[in-house]
């Protein structure tokens, strides 16, 4: 029985013999021509940047390929982690979206608010300035009798007597007075009756409260009606209480002596007034204001 080697060499042929030198002889070269490139390119930074670019141009595609494929997984990792989170941010937005309308609402009650100041503060610009502005904080709505409650007292300069009004209108007049507040008798109250005329013409009348929110506009003059509808009723600055050309009411309908008119200025939708002398102090402390002698 014939036994086999046990250290065979590779190969059954001078072939296969012939085919392992050419591969170790291919190896070395290889290794020697990555040698000299290496050489070459230490000492020549730029001798191979043709090369490079030809090799970068022909694998572009594939590299572009895979950023594409790069940004579409990120793109749907990112719409799956959106469509866990978008509830909260949502909900985030619906809050922020909330307090923007807060916001709004309360800068567009502030402009409001600042319109009606300067619309109350171009009182000041006549010769008499008013004595102080304060808010209608309360008023009788329900009552046949017509008050109000000013947040101004004697600590601010307001006195029995004094005329209350807003840029509208005139709005009643002082009735008691308190440290920090007072109180106002309105002109639609029974008890009120202010002497009046009417704009275009000077017709001389009397204004009554009636309780109700309305004023009787009774003439001094008994005979022909001359009042007609939506006619201006201002003060007449009689009886020395009101100044003169003060806005008070506009006839709504007429009677057999006279009219009823609705007031300019409702103290339930007024917020700010000013109080102003009564018209006879006004005149007294003019008159008492000593005169700057003209030179000759």
């Amino acid at each position: 029985m014939v036994s086999t080697p046990g250290n065979r060499r590779p190969g059954h042929s001078r072939r296969a013999q012939y085919n392992t030198f050419y591969n170790y002889l291919l190896a070395v070269g290889g290794l020697g021509i990555g040698v000299v490139l290496l050489l070459v390119s230490l000492n020549d930074s730029g001798a191979f940047a043709s090369t490079r670019a030809a090799a970068n141009g022909v694998v572009a595609p594939v590299a572009v390929a895979g950023a594409e494929a790069r940004h579409e997984s990120t793109s749907w990792f990112a719409t799956l982690a959106g469509y866990f989170t978008r509830g909260s941010r949502v909900a985030a937005l619906e809050r922020e979206v909330s307090e923007a309308r807060v916001k709004l609402a309360e800068q567009a009650a502030l402009k409001d608010e600042n319109a009606r100041l300067k619309a109350l503060l171009a009182l000041s610009e006549s010769d008499d300035k008013p004595v102080a502005f304060a808010r209608l904080i309360g008023s009788t709505s329900s009552s046949t009798r017509r008050f109000a409650t000013l947040s101004a007292g004697s600590n601010q300069g307001v006195r029995v007597g004094m005329g209350v009004r807003s840029p509208l209108g005139l709005v009643g007049r002082v009735l008691e007075v308190g440290s920090t507040t007072s109180r106002v008798l309105l002109i639609t109250d029974t008890e009120s009756t202010i002497p009046v005329r009417r704009a275009v013409d000077g017709v001389q009348a009397y204004a009554t409260g009636q309780g109700d929110g309305t004023l009787r506009i009774r003439l001094a003059a008994t005979g022909i009606n001359p009042l007609r509808k939506g006619d201006a009723i201002v003060t007449s600055g009689s009886g020395g209480l009101y100044r003169p050309n003060e806005a008070v009411a506009v006839v709504v309908s007429l009677i057999q002596d006279g009219a009823i008119a609705r007031p300019l200025s409702d103290p339930g939708m007024t917020e700010y007034v000013a109080v102003e002398r009564a018209f006879d102090e006004a005149a007294a402390s003019a008159a008492a204001m000593p005169e700057v002698p003209v030179a000759p």
